[in-house]
């Protein structure tokens, strides 16, 4: 690679000549006399694509950045990963922006996590999915690399204020307060913490939460933080303590509990915290080593140690947090309000099931089921049919029933209720045969309901 012109295309961006960083990476990127070294390419993709996104073209960006990530030689791939993430989120592509967050997360050569997390939080949240976005905002918070946990503490509020939740989204925000932040960021929590003591019935709580958050004439409640406020007001005013109200909570409406634009939007908003005119996502700036000590630069990113924190268990990440984490967030004067997230989270676990559950999910699944069936038909109807089928019905659904106990299952479709499997199963003749099975939710579990054959060319 030309170092030379790599330092100038460097401090260009430096700079914020943008337009002449780009076309100087582009030229590096091009110059056949200099032979890229591996990982190069990878490099510089990646500082082109920071540099689309910095001129507001994150559709180029992504083009950029998805070369990066084509160089496996390039140790920075899990940023990368991020990057995409937040360019397809800024299109409005949330599904594709959860995908690559999810890879960024996954790689261990991402040193910061917390922004892939925090991204795929923003994005559940779009799409409605607040479980899942909490799990998100969780694992932000609990990122060591995290250097200011309050954004995704704030989400997770937003989140269980979402589920309905408003007791869970008070800790969350009694959590944030123990940390410094800038007075936009404070006065959006206290006013969020007023909505969710609004919520539980608590009216004196919520009018000081109010108060705080409009003591210094530069925050304005949002429509409906100002209809909660008046709402505390006026119970206070009319002698209504907050243990009276305590038995009685309040019943969320117009997403009343909610600091954020109706359609659902995170509290997490760059322009408020990280300064006006800031990007919609997260990027990362070039780095600035010097371009001979190429693999100095890869080892930089490289973090071991992130791998087994995203595979553990919950229990296991306790344990761990109670040893270095514990001592790292009390250097920081974090203390140990964090662990309160090891309890809270078993409620948006709960919620996830919940949600797996109406989408037609169980335990054992329907394929289990399946292949229980063929593992054995002769034992099938004890085993596999719904209480509710003709027990004089069953000799004639399984008598076409071959033995498999490696049947394929070729296809699925959901519901709540009922389901029905399209399976292929192989005869001791090496011949194929399809079957349709229909299934009825028992519990948790799934009982099979009818089988037939099945001709795809009839459907």
């Amino acid at each position: 690679m030309n170092n030379e012109l790599f330092d100038r295309a460097n401090e260009r961006y430096r700079l914020r000549d943008y337009r002449g960083a780009l076309m100087a990476f582009t030229e590096c990127l091009q110059d056949t006399s200099f032979p890229l070294a591996p990982g190069e390419m990878g490099l510089l993709y990646h500082q082109i694509g920071n540099c689309l996104v910095k001129l507001k073209n994150p559709s180029e960006a992504i083009q950029a950045y998805s070369q990066a990530t084509a160089d496996p030689a390039y140790g920075a791939l899990g940023t990368v990963e991020c990057n995409l993430g937040m360019a397809y989120a800024s299109l409005r592509d949330y599904e594709n922006a959860i995908r690559y967050f999810e890879k960024s997360v996954g790689d261990a050569t991402n040193p910061t996590p917390y922004k892939s997390y925090m991204g795929m939080g923003n994005a559940l949240m779009k799409l409605g999915k607040s479980a899942e976005a909490g799990v998100a905002f969780r694992e932000a918070a609990l990122d060591e690399a995290n250097p200011d946990p309050t954004k995704a503490l704030l989400n997770l509020g937003v989140c269980f204020m979402a589920l309905n939740r408003p007791a869970d989204a008070v800790a969350s925000y009694e959590s944030a307060l123990q940390f410094d932040m800038v007075p936009a960021t404070r006065n959006k929590l206290q006013a969020s913490l007023g909505q969710a003591y609004v919520a539980c019935g608590q009216m004196e709580k919520a009018v000081h939460a109010f108060e705080e958050a409009i003591a210094d004439k530069t925050y304005f409640l949002s429509d409906s933080a100002s209809v909660d406020y008046q709402r505390a007001v006026g119970a206070v005013a009319q002698g209504s303590s907050e243990q009276n109200q305590a038995t009685q909570v309040l019943q969320l409406a117009d997403m009343s509990g909610l600091d954020v634009a109706a359609d659902g939007t995170s509290v997490y908003d760059e322009a408020v915290y990280e300064g006006e005119g800031a990007e919609p996502f997260y990027y990362d700036e070039p780095y600035e080593a010097d371009p001979a000590s190429f693999p100095g630069y890869v080892g930089a990113y490289e973090n071991p140690d992130n791998d087994r924190f995203f595979t553990a268990t919950d229990a296991e990440l306790e344990q761990w947090s109670r040893g270095l984490a514990k001592q790292d967030r009390k250097r920081r004067n974090v203390g140990l309000k964090i662990l309160l997230f090891f309890v809270i989270v078993i409620v948006l676990a709960a919620a996830a099931g919940v949600f797996a559950y109406t989408q037609g999910y169980g335990y054992p699944t329907v394929q289990d089921v399946t292949k229980e069936l063929f593992a054995d038909p002769a034992a099938a109807p004890d085993a596999v049919f719904s209480a509710d089928v003709d027990t004089s019905a069953i000799p004639a659904m399984i008598e076409p029933v071959v033995t498999d106990p490696n049947v394929v299952v070729d296809g699925v479709n959901r519901s709540m209720t009922e389901s029905t499997v399209y399976a292929t199963a192989t005869t001791e003749g090496g011949g194929a045969i399809q079957y349709r099975i229909s299934m009825v939710r028992d519990g948790i579990s799934w009982k099979v309901s009818n089988v037939e054959l099945y001709f795809p060319s009839q459907a």
